[in-house]
């Protein structure tokens, strides 16, 4: 039976819950708009499972916070390997579906969004035995950089490059803490260029080369592989300042953009609500990714502890802004959704799972 210390319901962190609620209670809002047309009074079954999946998700946000996160430290290695089994299964078992294998069930889960878990548990077991300020060589970041490659190279097998790259730069989000000197960056920065160069001639198909030169020059292809963005742009804009109402979007509710309740709910906020709408809700982000650093990371009582709350706030951080940038077309559209806010339940669950472990970090700060 679990059982949970006094001092760690008495320093819950009501802060980040209210954050977090906030973000997914105008996440369901926005579905609901993004969702509406062709519906009538009714609810979508679109909407229908979103909550269900955010019951999922709540669920496993409550089980991973009643488990000490220090326990986690023990498990972090074999739930890493778990994840990346279960990143293998789609390869073997499942269809192409949109040019890549990285579904299960018929398109209901995506592994990969659970490797984002397994990846940061890893990470922080590593350089909880490892502290990053004391990693001054760029050779020190072997093993760091393997845990990172092995997620990153079984994606790139599913041929989902978009998720491949989350992951990586999940990854990065560690390389702030260690104490390697600029000038050593900028000779792995001259390699990072040659490997891109060579990644574009013989690593990337033909419609990833399209994605990226339609990210480029959206206009090349308007109709096609280009409409998606040129869409996005014109939702965007014609939000002005206050929007044009809820429900009253004309680019979302005649359905322009197919993927609206998915990667581009950001466009139905913007189009609905307007530039103020919006800055209000990356507002919110900021806030929830600053005081997971600055609260929950720093006031951590334990190096794991402090680790895992920065991982955290970069599987919350780097698709809220991959996803952003992509809607305003300063990104290609790789097809992230947005953390706590769109369509998804494999993203949901994630972002539960992920929320649970910062609360997890932050009210157990005064336990030893």
């Amino acid at each position: 039976m679990l059982r949970i210390d006094r001092r760690s319901i008495q320093n819950f962190d009501w802060m980040l819950l209210a954050l977090v609620a906030l973000l997914v209670g105008l996440g369901l809002v926005n579905l609901l708009s993004a969702t509406h047309a062709g519906v009538g009074a009714g609810t979508s079954e679109i909407f229908r499972r979103q909550l269900l999946a955010l019951g999922v998700a709540a669920a496993a946000a409550i089980g991973v916070c009643a488990i000490d996160y220090r326990r986690f430290a023990r498990l972090a290695m074999p739930l890493y390997v778990a994840s990346l089994v279960l990143l293998l299964v789609p390869i073997l078992l499942s269809p192409v579906v949109r040019g890549a294998q990285a579904w299960l069930f018929a398109g209901r889960v995506q592994p990969s969004e659970l490797a984002k878990i397994g990846l940061v548990l890893a990470l922080a077991r590593y350089f909880q035995r490892n502290p990053p300020t004391e990693i001054t060589r760029i050779r020190q970041l072997g093993v760091p950089l393997l845990i990172v490659a092995l997620p990153v190279g079984i994606i790139v097998l599913q041929n989902d490059i978009g998720v491949a790259l989350l992951i990586l730069l999940i990854g990065v989000t560690f390389l702030p803490f260690v104490r390697i000197p600029w000038s050593a960056w900028a000779g792995l920065g001259a390699a990072a260029v040659a490997a891109l160069v060579a990644f574009w001639s013989f690593g990337l198909r033909d419609y990833q080369r399209t994605r990226i030169l339609d990210f480029l020059d959206p206009s090349r292809d308007p109709l096609a592989s280009g409409y998606q963005a040129m869409q996005s742009r014109i939702a965007v804009g014609s939000g002005g300042l206050f929007g044009t109402g809820w429900l009253e979007g004309s680019q979302t509710q005649l359905r322009f953009l197919p993927t609206q309740h998915t990667d581009f709910v950001f466009s139905v906020l913007a189009e609905e609500w307007g530039f103020a709408g919006s800055t209000f809700v990356l507002a919110i982000y900021l806030l929830l990714l600053l005081w997971g650093l600055w609260w929950v990371a720093r006031n951590a009582k334990d190096a794991f502890g402090a680790m895992l709350a920065v991982g955290v706030v970069g599987t919350l951080f780097w698709p809220a802004t991959i996803n952003v940038a992509m809607v305003l077309g300063l990104a290609p559209v790789i097809g992230v959704p947005l953390p706590l806010f769109s369509y998804g339940g494999s993203a949901l669950l994630s972002a539960g799972i992920a929320v649970g472990l910062l609360l997890n970090v932050s009210m157990r700060r005064y336990v030893f």
